[in-house]
This record gives C-alpha cells, structure tokens and sequence, in this order.
C-alpha cells in the first residue's frame, strides 16, 4: 500500500520526495490519451509522462524530433481532464528550450493550457532549470540515452560504461539537482551508476534501463502491452503477456514496481 493511496488526492513533488526517503518505489508510466490517463490513474500509477515518445508510438515516425509544443499541449491536456492522482509531467520537445527565455514561454504553455504539474527536459542545462524553477514551475530532468540527440549519440546506446563518461553523468545529476530540479529521469546505464546517482542526490530518481536501484520506473505504456509498432526494448517487459485485460497488466507492472520485482537482471545493463 502507498503511502498516498487517496485516489482523488493528487500527488505533488513533496509525496514523491517522502516516497524516496520512506523507501517506496515510485511507479510511471506514459499516457496520451484520456481513455488510457485515465486508466493508468485509476490502477495507482503514482506518476503519468506524457513523452515526447507519442511522436514514434502515436504518430508513427522514427524518432522523436517531429513533436512539437503543440502537440504536447494537446496530448497533456487529454490526461489533465481525466487523471485525479498522478502527478502529471509533460516533455519539452527537441528545439523548444534552446535558451530561458524560450523554455520558460514553452513550460508555462505546457502547464497553463496543457495542464502539467511538472515538465521535463533532456540533458544538464542548470541554468535553464533554475529560470524555470525560479518562475514557478517544476522541473524533472533526464541523463544518460538522450532520445533529442539520438543523432548526436550516434543511435540509442548505452550511456555511461566509459569510466570518465561515468563521472561526468553523475556530476550532471548533482549539477541538475542542486539546480533546483524536483525529479530525475536515467535512461539506458549500467545498474551501478543508476545506483550511485540515486545515493548521491536527494531529488527522487526514475529509471527506464537504469537498474532496480533507483528510486522508481518509468515505461512506455505500449511497450510494456506489447503493442507499439517498433521492437520492445530489452528493459521493457511484455506485462500483458500473463494478464487477462489491460488494467491488470497495469496493476501488475504497478505492484512489481512497489515490490521490487522490476526490473529485473534481464532488464538491465
């Protein structure tokens, strides 16, 4: 049982960081509609993403790159109608937060009309999360596989094996923490710099491929159905295959978040 169980209680940046210091598992997923939001709220997912990923998952293209600030706005504004619980955090999309100025229009856009409680923004940019933080708005960074500069990286690989690129991850975690950050996001690194990073800073840390020791996990919703049109990745884990309908494979991968049954070794880097 959560901590905060009230179904029509929304969860706020102060639950989730009570959750980490109680030891709870924060569980996450995607959502970009309102039947599926409101399905998610409904079998106690603690933190919907309202990801960039539509852009490959929704509307069919290779990457993310082509999503814009409007289409994040319309899909964050389907869950808003309909989710009472989960913490809601909306992706900035590629190019939208070049500079403060440009992050802050497009994050008060993303909150004001798309109805977010929190954004997300790819990569160490302190400077960027302290104007945000600065003006109201919450922030949840993300490091590690970067899926904005997927053509910078070369593809999607595994960050973080390197020693030295080990460290510099790790101190971009403190630098996005101490910046004000109120969430972390890892994505594709080895279990024991997740691990490390998780001890090392006191916002909460989410992972996607990043190992059972952080603070929570985050997969895409069609991913772990074992409906999205591209190859599931190997972190993810078909949770249908064992339900008999699709909230209880919902409830299913919420339960081996909080009981420390996901991910697991084969999940993992």
């Amino acid at each position: 049982m959560s901590l905060y169980a009230d179904p029509t209680r929304t969860l706020t940046v102060s639950h989730l960081l009570a959750m980490k210091q109680a030891g709870e598992k924060i569980s996450c997923l995607t959502a970009y509609d309102a039947s599926f939001g409101a399905l998610v709220d409904q079998c106690g997912i603690d933190v919907i993403l309202v990801g960039d990923s539509l852009g490959m998952v929704i509307q069919g293209h290779d990457s993310t790159l082509p999503v814009t600030v409007e289409d994040m706005i319309y899909h964050s504004r389907c869950i808003s109608k309909v989710r009472k619980r989960a913490l809601l955090i909306s992706d900035l999309p590629f190019a939208s937060y070049a500079n403060t100025d440009q992050a802050l229009t497009h994050a008060a856009a993303l909150m004001q009309r798309g109805g977010a409680d929190m954004v997300k923004l790819e990569g160490s940019k302190p400077d960027i999360i302290r104007h945000l933080v600065s003006n109201g708005i919450p922030v949840c960074g993300h490091l590690g596989l970067l899926p904005q500069s997927v053509n910078l990286l070369g593809g999607y690989k595994v960050q973080g094996r390197d020693p030295l690129q080990a460290q510099s991850l790790l101190a971009d975690a403190r630098s996005i923490s101490q910046a004000g950050a109120s969430l972390l996001i890892l994505e594709c690194m080895p279990a024991t710099l997740a691990a490390a990073i998780s001890q090392a800073v006191n916002i909460p840390v989410i992972g996607i491929g990043a190992g059972i020791d952080c603070d929570g996990q985050v997969l895409v919703l069609y991913d772990m159905l074992d409906i999205s049109i591209s190859n599931r990745p190997r972190f993810s884990k078909n949770f249908m295959q064992d339900a008999g309908n699709i909230a209880a494979a919902i409830r299913n991968y919420h339960l081996a978040v909080k009981n420390r049954q996901f991910p697991g070794a084969e999940h993992s880097y």
